[in-house]
């Protein structure tokens, strides 16, 4: 089994190394090959949103940078973890970019109906599940409940299978943290 980790920090931070760290030995510990994506020291450029990753070369983008290279990562693998700090509720710009560049080519410009909405068909029969885990300096309830919510609904867009979140303070007990996170990881090992 395949994890992909995409480390969202900004550059300049330096608070989840702990939690990479964290990530990387519960899962390692549980058989899973692990590869951490710093997400910061990859070439990535923003999504021009110009559909060529539908119709000039379906599935993948047109922009030639990493952005291209990650997409390919995150479909041969079987977890995706997004580790970030949260930012206002979302995601920081760093991870927020990568997911736009990767997200479309995953999708086909069709449609299709889940519970009820309208979303676009998977253009892979093999996603990630998707596991959100979200960095605050102190307690925001209010930004943590954000992030759970586009957790679940980015989950539903890129069709994953299953889909778990968590956000964590810095100033919360480095013990109870890793017990949290092995309990979360333990729910995607099969």
């Amino acid at each position: 089994m395949k994890a992909l980790i995409l480390n969202g920090e900004r550059k300049g931070e330096n608070v989840l190394d702990f939690f990479q760290e964290a990530v990387v030995h519960a899962i390692s510990d549980d058989g899973w090959l692990v590869e951490t994506v710093v997400l910061r020291e990859k070439k990535i450029a923003w999504c021009t949103g110009c559909f060529g990753c539908w119709t000039k070369t379906p599935g993948t983008c047109v922009i030639d940078d990493f952005g291209k290279i990650l997409a390919n990562k995150v479909v041969q693998s079987d977890l995706m973890i997004y580790l970030t700090p949260v930012t206002f509720g979302g995601y920081s710009s760093e991870l927020k970019k990568a997911i736009d560049r990767f997200a479309c080519s995953l999708l086909l410009p069709f449609f299709t109906k889940i519970d009820g909405e309208v979303h676009h068909k998977a253009r892979y029969q093999h996603l990630p599940s998707l596991i959100g885990i979200g960095i605050l300096h102190g307690p925001e309830e209010e930004s943590g409940q954000i992030f759970a919510k586009l957790v679940e609904r980015n989950a539903i867009n890129i069709h994953s299978p299953s889909v778990q979140s968590a956000v964590y303070y810095l100033s919360q007990d480095r013990g109870q943290i890793v017990e949290s996170l092995r309990s979360i990881l333990r729910n995607f090992v099969k």
